[in-house]
C-alpha cells in the first residue's frame, strides 16, 4: 500500500466533519419533525405527514454512521453527496443572488456555505479510494492477510 499519513488524516477529518454536518440535519428531523414538515411544505408545496421526517432522519443517520466509519464508501459517500445536492438544488435561487439585502441584512449570504460543503462532499467521494483510514480499507487489508498462504503469513512477508 502506498499512502500518505497526511492524505489519510485529511480524508479522515473531511469524512468525520461532513458526517457530523449531515448528522445534525438528520437528527433535527427526528427531534423537530414539524419543522421538517413545514420546510417541505414551504419549498416543495407537499404535505409529507407526521411519519416521513422520522423515516428520512433515521435513514440519513444510518448513512452518516456508515460515512463516519468509512463503510461502503462508494455508496455512503455517494448518498451523502446526493442528499446535499438536493439541498443545493432547492436553495439554488438564493445561491444565484447572494447579495440580496432585506432590512439592511444580506439574507442569502449564508447559503453560500452550502456550495463549499457540496464541494467537500464531491471531493470526498472522488477521493474515496484513497481514504486508507476507513473501515472498508481496514477490512480489505484484513481479508488480504487472511488470503495469504500460511508460509507467507508466518514469515511476516506480504
Amino acid at each position: 500500500m502506498n499512502y500518505s499519513r497526511g492524505e489519510s488524516l485529511g480524508l479522515l477529518i473531511l469524512r468525520l466533519g461532513l458526517a457530523w454536518f449531515l448528522f445534525v440535519w438528520a437528527a433535527n428531523k427526528i427531534l423537530a419533525p414539524t419543522q421538517y414538515q413545514q420546510l417541505w411544505s414551504y419549498f416543495h408545496g407537499i404535505n409529507i405527514g407526521a411519519t416521513l421526517p422520522y423515516v428520512m432522519g433515521g435513514l440519513q443517520i444510518v448513512v452518516c454512521l456508515a460515512m463516519a466509519l468509512g463503510f461502503m464508501r462508494t455508496l455512503s459517500y455517494g448518498l451523502a453527496l446526493a442528499m446535499h445536492t438536493v439541498t443545493v438544488a432547492v436553495i439554488l435561487p438564493s445561491l444565484i443572488a447572494p447579495f440580496v439585502i432585506e432590512d439592511g441584512f444580506p439574507t442569502n449570504r449564508n447559503q453560500a456555505i452550502a456550495v463549499a460543503v457540496w464541494a467537500a462532499f464531491a471531493a470526498l467521494w472522488l477521493l474515496r479510494h484513497r481514504d486508507y483510514w476507513s473501515l472498508d480499507d481496514w477490512l480489505a487489508r484484513r481479508r488480504a492477510r487472511a488470503a495469504l498462504p500460511a508460509s507467507a503469513s508466518r514469515s511476516g512477508k506480504p
